[in-house]
């Protein structure tokens, strides 16, 4: 997955959001966090977001909003497309992440961090009428993601956790 040469490179850290114009790609790598792209296909404007939880499960001032969350990304990103004159519903959503990092310290009955923060990005979508039109999400281990503002386009590849690294998460915390 090499970078355009065409456009800014813009990588996001957990936490972090992008909005711009066609004149960029945004880059991210996500393991449990989840990413929601936006654009806006007559303007080629757009936007991705890198968040941690679905929710900090309290409201907060609009200053206050913290992209590590997914409702005030999403919150964040909309305003700032608002302010180029985007609609959000006019927008088409992809997501992305969600990954199952440990998969071997799964509790019986009990929905893993990323697999939360994929629902609810669906939801949050939903909630505010914009199409999804595709998603990679689930799975076990960490994507990388291009999203290039000029097309719309997103490229997402799924990295699976070896088997050493399996064997050696397994036999944390037992004595060898």
């Amino acid at each position: 997955m090499a970078r355009l040469n065409h456009l800014l490179d813009i990588f996001l850290q957990p936490g972090e959001l992008f909005v711009a114009d066609a004149g960029y790609q945004i880059r991210t790598i996500l393991g449990s966090c989840v990413s929601i792209t936006l654009w806006h296909p007559d303007t080629c404007l757009g936007g991705m977001s890198h968040f941690l939880l679905p929710t900090r499960g309290s409201v907060v001032p609009i200053r206050d909003l913290d992209g590590r969350y997914g409702d005030e990304a999403l919150q964040l990103m909309l305003a700032d497309l608002h302010a180029h004159g985007v609609s959000p519903g006019r927008c088409q959503a992809k997501i992305f992440g969600g990954g199952n990092m440990f998969p071997g310290h799964d509790r019986a009955g009990k929905i893993n961090v990323g697999q939360r923060n994929g629902e609810a990005a669906r939801e949050l979508l939903r909630k505010q009428g914009i199409p999804l039109l595709s998603e990679s999400l689930f799975g076990h281990g960490h994507r990388q993601i291009i999203f290039d503002l000029s097309k719309g386009d997103v490229w997402a590849r799924q990295v699976r956790p070896s088997k050493l690294e399996l064997d050696i998460e397994k036999n944390q915390g037992k004595s060898l």
